[in-house]
């Protein structure tokens, strides 16, 4: 009995990825944790490993085709005791493949439909409802797995798979007794904002506006397509206001040198442990602040708000082909020099492409800098499910009045954009004052 292996969901959010490189070919033998394929996402390059044991009979999508849906079908695995050089029936597997091409083709070319109200449930949303709930119904496993369930009398609908989107596999078959009791199965529901459907574009196609001979026309890569999604989708659903304060920052500037000029050897003898930066110093005390004034630490639901008990804080990182935020997950307990290494490796794997999913999607809040660039000022968009995000400009050399004093001091401004069903103005306020607090005394991190 043939299976489909299919296009696989590497992340809550992916709905496509390009399948870069196959690690195999058409007759191979596999087994489950072999690596099949790499498949490049809109923020990294991951491998696909196999979750069962078979002879690959056909590779159905080409090495580098970009923009597979996830649960295309992109290979025949031949199961126990079919001949791999024999012929392989994938009329359905073509046919799924030739269904989501014509489905994508029309929805293209279709005029946009009138929306429904809420009270008249539409022919489409009842048949989806439909598939969902036999979908739902359904025991998903592998050949493999369904033989050795027959041969040892284990109910498959009593197992927890643990493979792709929980298909049971042979190790779930042979872990479990016959007749064993259903175990519960974790489920993660996905709220609706989630699902980072924009609103369709109501402004023209810039290129009615100029000649082909006028402009070079530079394709979207699937980074950008998901920046573009996400960040549309942030501005249009979530009600953004913004509160921007200075701060001083002489005291942090010589206490980084002072840390930095203490810095011990690393393992090598002559590359420094650490080496601080002054954004290192602004995610600590952002973490901190979060934990001041944890009203800001929050994420919005339709039902409730999420009061988050760590500061995992995102820090957003320049790549050439766009920007990604990966996240330093319990900020507020680590301490400079550990915080600074994290960051610095986060970075270098961003711009390989070789972060984890769960390594920049989900976070409680994130800073933006673009001081090294000489920014004095901006704002950010939220990143959802955050519910604010701090937009840092660069330290600059002006006068103050201190004590009725005019004196020089280095002022670096920070906004914070906030989600107002979250916080309020106070409420941000009372954080930016904490915020300040850290970052002119950075002394105060240690209390």
């Amino acid at each position: 009995m043939t299976t489909q292996i299919l296009m696989p969901a590497l992340s809550p959010t992916m709905e496509e990825g390009k399948l870069a490189k196959w690690h195999v070919k058409e007759g191979d033998e596999v087994h489950s944790g072999d690596i099949l394929a790499e498949i490049e996402t809109d923020k990294a390059t991951m491998e696909f490993e196999a979750v069962d044991e078979g002879r690959i009979g056909k590779l159905l999508v080409a090495e580098g085709a970009e923009g597979v849906k996830v649960n295309t079908p992109i290979a025949i695995l031949l199961g126990e005791g079919e001949d791999a050089n024999s012929p392989v029936d994938i009329s359905t597997a073509m046919s799924s493949i030739k269904a989501a091409v014509s489905a994508e083709a029309k929805d293209v070319k279709a005029e946009p439909a009138p929306q429904p109200t809420a009270a008249e449930p539409t022919p489409h949303s009842e048949a989806r409802a439909a598939t969902s709930a036999s979908k739902d119904e359904r025991v998903f496993a592998s050949p493999l797995a369904r033989r050795i369930a027959a041969q040892k009398g284990v109910d498959l609908a009593a197992l927890a798979g643990s493979g792709p989107r929980g298909r049971i596999v042979k190790a779930d078959v042979e872990k479990a007794q016959p007749g064993a009791a259903a175990k519960p199965v974790a489920s993660r529901s996905t709220p609706a904002a989630v699902s980072e459907a924009s609103a369709p574009s109501v402004l023209p196609d810039a290129r009615l506006f100029f000649k082909p001979d006028e402009y070079e026309e530079i394709p979207h890569d699937s980074m950008r397509k998901a920046i573009a999604k996400r960040l549309t989708a942030s501005t249009t659903s979530i009600p953004h206001f913004y509160l921007t304060i200075d701060c001083r920052i002489d005291a942090l500037l010589a206490a980084r040198k002072r840390l930095n000029d203490a810095s011990p050897k690393g393992p090598d003898g002559k590359t420094a442990a650490y080496k601080l930066s002054v954004n290192d110093f602004l995610v600590k005390a952002a973490a901190l602040a979060l934990k001041k004034v944890p009203e800001v630490n929050a994420s919005w639901t339709d039902s409730a708000v999420l009061r988050h008990k760590h500061a995992d804080v995102g820090v957003a990182v320049a790549l050439d082909f766009g920007l990604i935020t990966p996240i330093v997950f319990q900020a507020e307990d680590k301490g400079l020099a550990v915080l600074s290494n994290e960051v610095k490796s986060l970075a270098a794997r961003a711009r390989d492409k070789k972060l984890k999913p769960q390594e920049y999607e989900g976070g409680t809040f994130a800073i933006s800098n673009l001081g090294m660039f000489g920014i004095s000022h901006f704002t950010a968009v939220i990143n959802p499910p955050h519910a604010g995000i701090l937009a840092v400009g660069a330290g600059v050399e002006k006068p103050v009045v201190t004590a009725g004093k005019i004196e020089i001091a280095t002022v670096m401004s920070v906004t914070m954009s906030c989600d107002h069903r979250v916080i309020d103005g106070a409420t941000g306020s009372r954080f930016l004052a904490v915020f300040k607090q850290f970052v002119e005394d950075p002394a105060a991190m240690l209390l």
